[in-house]
Formats: C-alpha cells, sequence, structure tokens
C-alpha cells in the first residue's frame, strides 16, 4: 500500500471548484474555465507523499518552470496565463500559482533521456533495451547514451508507479500523429535545456513532460525541467559505473532506507516523518539547483 501519509483537505476558495489534490499540487478550475494550480510544500519518495514538507518547494518549482517556460516558448507553447494569485485566497499561494488553460491532456508521460540510471538502467542490465529501444553493450549507470531517447511511460496515479511503454504502445494509444508530435517536442526541449544546463555545470541525465492540446496546437503543461521531474547532476563529479549525487530529493530517500528511519520500505506501513536535518538539506538543494540554472539568488 502506498499513495498519502496523511491526505490534506483541500483549501476553499470563493469562485475555484477543486479538482484534483496530486502529489504535489493543488488543482482548481475558476470562473472562466481555467486551471489554477497551486504548488505545495510536500514531497513524495517511494511512492508516498510523507507527512513533512520541504519549506519553499512549491515556489522554487513553480518560480523555476516558469523560468524554464521562457527559454522554450520558441519550441513549443505553454500553458501558462497568469501568476496572478485568485481573490480570496490565502497569501500563501503567492509565488506557487499558476493560473493555466485547460488543455486535452495526452495520457502519456513523456520521458527524455540523455544517460543511462533509474528504470533505464535496469531494463538496460536485462536486456540492453529501454523502452524497448536498442542500445550498445559496455554502458553502466551514468553512462551518456551515443544520443538521446524518447522513453515513455504510463501516468500512474497518486502511490503507483508510471510504467515504461514502447513508442509502439504510445503510437497505438494516441495514434501515429500524436506520437511522432511528443517524440519530436520532448526531444527538442530536451535538447535546449541540456545544452543550457551544460553551460552551468550541471548534467541533465533524463526529465518527464507533460503534454495536452489546445485545439490542434501541442502545448507543454504541468511542470518543466524542476528537481521533481528531472536528474540533474553536478558536472564536475559525473563519473559513470556509479550512483551520482543529484540536485533533488536525494537526502530523503537516503534517510529513509538508512536505519536511522526504522522504516521498511518492503513493507505497508507509511514512512515517518522527515528530521529537520533532512528537511534543512532536501530544502538547500532544492534552492542551489535554482540558484545555479537561472543565475539568480533566491529570496
Amino acid at each position: 500500500m502506498s499513495g498519502f501519509v496523511e491526505k490534506p483537505e483541500p483549501l476553499q476558495v470563493p469562485g475555484l471548484v477543486h479538482l484534483h489534490t496530486g502529489k504535489v499540487r493543488e488543482l482548481y478550475q475558476n470562473e472562466a474555465g481555467d486551471l489554477v494550480m497551486v504548488a505545495s510544500d510536500r514531497i513524495s519518495a517511494y511512492d508516498w507523499v510523507l507527512p513533512t514538507e520541504i519549506p519553499d518547494k512549491g515556489r522554487v518549482l513553480t518560480q523555476l518552470s516558469l523560468w524554464w517556460f521562457d527559454r522554450l516558448a520558441d519550441l513549443v507553447p505553454h500553458h501558462v496565463l497568469s501568476t496572478d494569485v485568485p481573490a480570496g485566497a490565502p497569501a500563501d499561494w503567492e509565488g506557487r500559482t499558476l493560473v493555466c488553460k485547460s488543455l486535452k491532456m495526452v495520457p502519456v508521460e513523456c520521458v527524455a533521456r540523455g544517460y543511462l540510471t533509474g528504470s533505464g538502467l535496469l531494463e538496460y542490465n536485462e536486456s540492453r533495451t529501454v523502452c524497448g529501444l536498442a542500445l550498445p553493450e559496455g554502458l553502466s549507470d551514468g553512462s551518456e547514451l551515443p544520443a538521446p531517447i524518447f522513453t515513455p511511460a504510463t501516468k500512474a496515479a497518486v502511490g503507483d508507479h508510471d510504467e515504461n511503454v514502447s513508442y509502439e504502445e504510445v503510437a497505438r494509444e494516441v495514434g501515429a500523429e500524436t506520437a511522432t508530435q511528443l517524440r519530436q517536442a520532448t526531444l527538442a526541449v530536451y535538447g535546449r535545456a541540456r545544452d543550457i544546463a551544460r553551460d552551468r555545470g550541471i548534467i541533465l541525465a533524463d526529465t518527464k513532460f507533460e503534454f495536452g492540446f489546445d485545439g490542434d496546437q501541442l502545448v507543454i503543461a504541468d511542470e518543466v525541467l524542476t528537481p521533481d521531474s528531472s536528474r540533474f547532476w553536478p558536472a564536475a563529479t559525473w563519473e559513470p559505473g556509479r550512483a551520482q549525487p543529484s540536485y533533488d530529493k536525494q537526502y530523503v530517500r537516503d534517510w529513509l532506507t538508512s536505519p536511522a528511519s526504522g522504516w521498511d520500505r518492503r513493507s505497508e506501513q507509511p514512512p515517518p516523518a522527515l528530521p529537520q536535518e533532512i528537511v534543512d538539506a532536501t530544502r538547500a538543494k532544492y534552492l542551489e539547483a535554482y540558484e545555479l540554472l537561472t543565475g539568480n539568488t533566491w529570496s
């Protein structure tokens, strides 16, 4: 069993209808029919949404996504209409709220990989493939791939795993034309972001995107290129053949699987609250990623 350790009650805001509670975001609809996305400070690990929040995390994700949207707009349009906080909403929504177009979402997680790690490494070790794509012999954890690859996944509910699928399965699900658009857009955005990150001393190992349609136009949605949706590694310490340090929630994962937590991830028991030092270290990693990528000081 997994999911929320303590599922939050969504705030009721005049003029907004609450639609969905996600791992991190609350989703509302306003009277104009636009979506209002509010990024909380929740953090998840091992398919659980933890009971402890990471201060400022939701704002970091929102502000970093906005920074990236600006740099990708010539490749694919985004869904953001405004960052205005709706009237009557709490002051805490400032900096973590996006008013967005309501799109017809594509039910596919669009993953781009430039390096081998994670679930891709597991499949590679079994079959020398990732999502059915053949890869050369001799790769190891952290190896750069000969070229970036599109490795889609199904979108899972909270508490479930996304499942890697082949490109052919995506084409059967959404149609050949849409599958081609998704692959082209995913790899184009990954390529742009990889180069920007590389200039800042960061390796973008892999990332996932969500897309929807505004009429006939493909639009990128949700968050983009944040530590929650991407693996960022410091380029200076990159060394294939081992796990790489990363700008994400690795402190949380490491503590949860350590004897200090007293938690067995194979059990059905929910994970415990995080100690303050893990909260502080994780917050610092998110802020470091934001500052290194954008060149801006967090305030």
